[in-house]
């Protein structure tokens, strides 16, 4: 169907709308990706392969530090991984706060995590753990935000959606729905740009 703008038509204006599912992520829990670990007190950073659990559907991780307090160092998680569409991709995730459990949350998406590395705390009663966050990745870069529509369990999100996006990189372009993630199957309507 052609696009009208002020009352003419625009050549090619059809065609161009996507319709992605998105799956049908849970609500993100802080360890749904690695749980609580202990971290080094000393040395250089931590680095963790093993025990992860990959993201149901592609989507951003957090970083929770918990444990004895005194213990916890202001420090930057960084997660790697890959993208939507397999390629590699990784993040330094927000600085923890001195002393206080925190969780920090990661912009970009994630499809799959295959290690992540911790610098050293101030003891080793710190933990850090890593889950998932509410912004689902999309499947294509984005130059300005063309959702039109999002559907959770096939009603039409009343409220629009919080988009970012990036004409550059694919994990970057994301959507956080203002109704809580339970589950129930997501599709996003937006235009290829």
């Amino acid at each position: 169907m052609p696009v009208i703008s002020g009352g003419n038509v625009l050549p090619g204006g059809g065609g161009r709308i996507q319709s992605f599912a998105a799956g049908s992520p849970a609500l993100g829990t802080t360890n749904a990706v690695h749980a609580a670990l202990a971290v080094l007190g000393t040395g250089g950073p931590q680095v963790v392969s093993t025990a992860i659990t990959n993201p149901a559907v592609c989507r951003n991780v957090t970083a929770t530090s918990a444990g004895t307090a005194a213990d916890i160092k202001a420090v930057q998680v960084t997660v790697y991984g890959t993208d939507i569409n397999g390629v590699a991709i990784s993040e330094v995730l927000p600085i923890f706060t001195v002393d206080s459990a925190t969780t920090v949350v990661g912009s970009k998406a994630f499809a799959t995590v295959t290690s992540y590395s911790v610098p050293a705390m101030d003891g080793t009663g710190a933990t850090v753990a890593i889950g998932t966050g509410a912004k689902l990745g999309l499947p294509s870069c984005l130059s300005r935000d063309s959702v039109e529509q999002v559907f959770l369990a096939g009603v039409r999100e009343a409220t629009r959606p919080t988009v970012t996006f990036s004409s550059t990189a694919v994990e970057s372009n994301t959507i956080t729905l203002s109704s809580a993630l339970a589950g129930s199957a997501v599709i996003v309507d937006f235009y290829a740009s």
